[in-house]
């Protein structure tokens, strides 16, 4: 299983369905933790929850309080 610090249990199991799914439909294990990873790193982006968009979150919030 792929390891992320910043995933949660949850981007863990999807991670891990989506590799099994591609795997039984015949992609290669290199390939199957590639599209599982991609697909984990889409919905954490579409939520907003990736660690670039967490930072700019937390600068944005300091430069409003700063002015």
């Amino acid at each position: 299983m792929a390891r992320n610090n910043h995933w949660d249990q949850d981007d863990q199991k999807q991670y891990q369905h989506v590799h099994d799914s591609e795997v039984d439909r015949g992609q290669d294990e290199r390939s199957a933790e590639r599209i599982a990873a991609a697909t984990v790193n889409k919905q954490r982006t579409r939520e907003g929850r990736t660690l670039r968009q967490e930072q700019e979150r937390r600068g944005q919030g300091q430069d409003a309080k700063a002015e």
